[in-house]
């Protein structure tokens, strides 16, 4: 074939893929339809001037489409890395691990029982072998997402749904092409495995290829920097990471190539854009959107092009043979979706999904370009006798066509009968009211344009009047609005900031205030909140942002490696990140309640108003507590955020001004290049983040405790040796009531309070806590949590008493103190009580110590009330602190008349304040270092 032939073809393929768009979209059907129709009627087109005997003029052109000089190994090899990778780099990948359940249920159980239904239901009647029913159905049980993600997308479905549909299909590609290739090999005599090897082959591939994937991944991020300027590069870098991960994992690692791709492009896509600039990396996405959408077209009107031949020779069982395979397809689809989904739910796994929409997941699993490929490297395989390769090709092109042609077009019908397109009548009324503001504003601001453009009165006053017609229609649908109860009212306003904080994040993103490592949580944490407030109203709100004050299984093992291996670095990388992300927090927080202010107040009146605004102030105090406990502790660190903060706000407003000077001829491009790159420069220097000292070096901890500052230096040295470094969370538990002694602990910094049956006492810097137990042997008679962040000097049972004989000096010291703490006590009130953990030292049995003990105990008071926390009220708020606290009592009486999820919201608070987030606890921290001095 000569070269300016298939030149011409394929500019012919691509101007046939761009008037099919619009067509598409004219006829309201899913453009990957239209591609399989119109590619299908070329490929018959095609078959029949290659072949009829009335002309030979278009054989040359014919013969390229019959006979296209790509076989399925080129199509494999050029089109689907490109496709797997740009649908991981669009995924919210961290979204998709809070559904990563029922994805993979959908996605990798769903292709087993696909391939199991279909193989065994064919089995008996097609009179081949059970591997080739199995082969067939691991082949069709990829699905084409396209069509129904774009149709959630215009009927407003739920995000979550799309993600689900979207990651199903990125993972059974994956599953089926891996199930494929052993089937495949096994059909051929290439491999002979029985069903346990066969799986053990599966779980390697899978496995293999997520590490050689994300290693390559990790390799290509880490060259991202060397081009940060270089946006073109970055993208060339970019395409080069699916095509080397592709030919490597399948020809030299012997790993699924299609999973490697998937891992390679989930790992670019989270750690991605922290290593290049914002505008960069949506350059580089706009740039995949491209190449993805002409590959993805390319693959499916090719593999369309060669249906006619696919289906050569279908006779009548065959066409028996289709109506299994859809029977069975369906079936097994169903199983997974109304028998798995729902049992994940009851297991609190995942997510419960409406019944409506598991049925149009169901009709909407349409297969597509992957199918069509697989059916034709079957149809080319060399190995496969000519009955098992028609049997395969000709059903799975069938069943492809049956999918696309019956679900694909008669999908949006059924979402139309099931009502998914209508708006529910909380958001017409919503609309109505919002249109009646809109269109009022629309005209207040047209009749001060005409003013200022002297346009005569008797034009400005006919394109005036339709607006007031507009207006008054939208004011009159507004009384539906009072049909909504206050319930709706105020889960429409919590939507709606939900979804203003995702804009604010990406805007300070643009504007390069929030790091790229910070916008990935920040947009995960604003997606969820948004799917929260959705399905649980003002409490799923309540709890979708104070998730992230609480410290995650990535700061436990950072504190659990200080703690068991004095790997310090690790946590004091998840300080600073927690750091960052407080003061970023607390800046949407204020940002939000301007918005609801300006925006949501006449939208939905003052009531609502106000319990959103009530609702924004707690969360905001929350923060600030959580940004003043990790103040007390490091302030220097919290000044040098907060100026680096200020500093990128500053070098954005700089590059604002220039840009603006360029676009008004102030300056010339030479000069406006100039000031940027020194803006660039400066950029750079802004987003190197102080690094965080956690200051839990041994040495200085024990120098500056008073307990041993006095000692001499060989008494410290000789301390130190036996001490242990230890950093606490606030409301982290330290000590178990009953558990056995193993170690007491001295604070070098923070506070801790102790709460014993009774009472409870707080200690602060100087003090020590732990220590009855090791004394006595007995077990510890009281809990003890960390108000604030602490730094603790913890000492092991032995070395604590050989400490407390071979210095008596410090014995001395601990003495002296817990006297003076038991004189403080004894003169407070009841709820003061002297610490029972923390008793006098003296040289007695411990027999005698725990006889002391027990008296102790019998001659507490019966019970006791903790001290009064303080309120810190809403900085937002003009109201002074006991005002503010008025109107939050009221506005929580309105609430708890509106919503019954109050009762929800306490117990989840309680659970807050077990895990070490209340605010009670994390202000207790202040109170107790105004106590150090007292307690020392």
């Amino acid at each position: 074939m000569e070269t300016p032939l298939i030149t011409g073809v394929f500019a012919l393929l691509l101007i046939t893929i761009s008037l099919l768009q619009p067509l598409a979209r004219r006829l309201g059907l899913a453009p990957s339809v239209l591609l399989a129709m119109v590619g299908t009627l070329i490929g018959i087109t095609a078959t029949y001037l290659l072949y009829t005997p009335h002309t030979d003029a278009f054989n040359t052109i014919a013969n390229v489409f019959v006979h296209p000089p790509l076989n399925s190994e080129m199509i494999l090899y050029i089109f689907l890395p490109i496709l797997l990778f740009q649908t991981s780099l669009t995924l919210d990948i961290r979204r998709i691990f809070e559904d990563i359940a029922p994805i993979l249920v959908m996605a990798v159980v769903a292709v087993l029982v696909a391939t199991a239904f279909i193989g065994f239901a064919l089995y008996p009647l097609s009179g081949v072998s059970l591997l080739a029913c199995l082969l067939l159905g691991a082949m069709v049980a990829t699905t084409d997402p396209i069509a129904v993600v774009a149709i959630f997308r215009d009927i407003g479905a739920p995000a979550r749904l799309g993600r689900i549909v979207e990651g199903e299909s990125l993972l059974n590609d994956a599953a089926a092409i891996v199930i494929f290739v052993i089937l495949l090999d096994m059909l051929t005599g290439e491999q002979a495995l029985t069903a346990a090897e066969a799986l053990i082959a599966i779980g390697r591939s899978f496995a293999g290829g997520i590490i050689v994937g994300a290693l390559l991944a990790r390799i290509a991020i880490s060259l991202l920097p060397l081009m940060r300027d270089l946006p073109l590069a970055q993208v060339t870098l970019s395409l080069a990471l699916p095509y080397g991960t592709f030919v490597l994992s399948d020809q030299f690692a012997d790993v699924s190539a299609v999973v490697a791709v998937v891992s390679a492009g989930t790992v670019f896509n989270l750690y991605g854009p922290a290593r290049i600039q914002p505008s960069s990396w949506d350059f580089l996405h706009a740039v995949w959107e491209q190449i993805s959408f002409w590959a993805a077209s390319l693959i499916f009107l090719l593999a369309a092009i060669l249906v006619p031949r696919f289906v050569d020779g279908f006779t009548p069982i065959d066409i028996l043979l289709l109506f299994v395979v859809i029977v069975a397809a369906l079936a097994a689809r169903a199983v997974v979706i109304y028998g798995l989904l729902p049992v994940l739910t009851t297991l609190g796994i995942g997510q419960s999904v409406n019944k409506k929409f598991k049925t149009v997941i169901l009709w909407g699993g349409m297969r597509g370009a992957v199918t069509l490929t697989l059916a034709l490297s079957v149809s080319e395989h060399a190995l496969l006798s000519a009955e098992v390769s028609g049997f395969v090709t000709k059903l799975a092109t069938g069943f492809v066509l049956f999918t696309l042609l019956v679900y694909g077009t008669s999908l949006k019908p059924l979402i139309r009968l099931l009502g998914l397109d209508q708006l529910n009548p909380r958001d017409e009324a919503l609309r109505s009211h919002y249109l009646a503001l809109a269109l009022s504003d629309v005209r207040h601001e047209i009749a001060e344009a005409a003013d200022s453009y002297h346009i005569a009165p008797k034009v400005t006053g006919s394109v005036l009047k339709d607006y007031e017609q507009r207006t008054a229609e939208a004011a009159a649908e507004t009384n539906k609005m009072e049909e909504l109860s206050d319930w709706d009212r105020v889960r429409i306003g919590l939507i709606a900031l939900a979804d203003r904080e995702q804009q604010l994040v990406l805007e300070h993103f643009h504007d390069k205030t929030i790091s790229g490592r910070s916008v990935s949580s920040f947009l995960t944490l604003t997606g969820r909140t948004g799917d929260l407030t959705r399905s649980d109203g003002r409490a799923g709100y309540n709890k979708a942002v104070r998730q992230p004050l609480k410290f995650g299984l990535g700061f436990r093992i950072a504190q659990m490696l200080q703690r068991r291996l004095r790997i310090a670095r690790p946590l004091a990388i998840r300080l600073a990140d927690r750091f960052e992300f407080l003061l970023v927090y607390r800046i949407l927080a204020d940002e939000l309640i301007d918005f609801n202010n300006r925006r949501v107040r006449p939208l939905l009146g003052n009531r609502v108003a106000d319990i959103l605004h009530d609702t924004l102030c707690i969360r905001q105090d929350e923060t600030i507590q959580a940004i003043d406990a990790l103040r007390l502790q490091y302030p220097d660190y919290a000044d040098a955020l907060e100026s680096q903060f200020l500093r990128k706000v500053g070098v954005r407003l700089e590059e604002t001004v220039y840009d603006e000077a360029k676009e008004q001829m102030l300056i010339g491009t030479e000069l406006h290049q100039d000031l940027v790159r020194d803006v660039e420069r400066t950029r750079r220097e802004c987003h190197k983040r102080p690094k965080l000292d956690l200051g839990l070096k041994t040495r200085e901890l024990v120098s500056a405790h008073p307990l041993f500052t006095d000692l001499p230096k060989k008494q410290q040295n000789a301390i130190r040796r036996k001490m242990r470094p230890q950093f606490a969370t606030p409301g982290e538990h330290l000590i178990r009531k009953g558990d056995r002694g193993d170690a007491a602990y001295f604070i070098a910094s923070g506070a801790v309070e102790v709460r014993a049956p009774t009472h409870t006492v707080r200690l602060g810097r100087g003090d020590v806590f732990g220590e009855i137990a090791l004394m006595t042997g007995g077990r510890r008679s009281a809990d003890v949590y960390a108000l604030g962040y602490c730094q603790l000097l913890s000492l092991r049972a032995q070395d604590f008493k050989a400490l407390m004989e071979q210095h008596k000096e410090l014995r001395d010291h601990v003495v002296s103190l817990a006297e003076k703490r038991q004189l403080m006590n004894t003169d407070q009130e009841i709820s003061e009580m002297e610490d029972p953990v923390v008793p006098v030292f003296a040289t007695k049995p411990e027999t005698e110590l725990e006889a002391e003990e027990a008296t102790l105990q019998e001659d507490l008071p019966p019970d006791g009330s903790e001290d009064a926390e303080p309120e810190v009220p809403c900085n937002a708020s003009d109201n002074p602190p006991e005002d503010h606290a008025e109107a939050s009592e009221s506005t929580e009486v309105e609430v708890d008349a509106i919503e019954a999820a109050e009762a929800a919201e306490a117990a989840e608070a309680a659970e807050a304040a077990e895990a070490g987030n209340a605010p009670e606890a994390e202000t207790g921290a202040s109170t107790a270092t105004k106590k150090e001095t007292a307690s020392a």
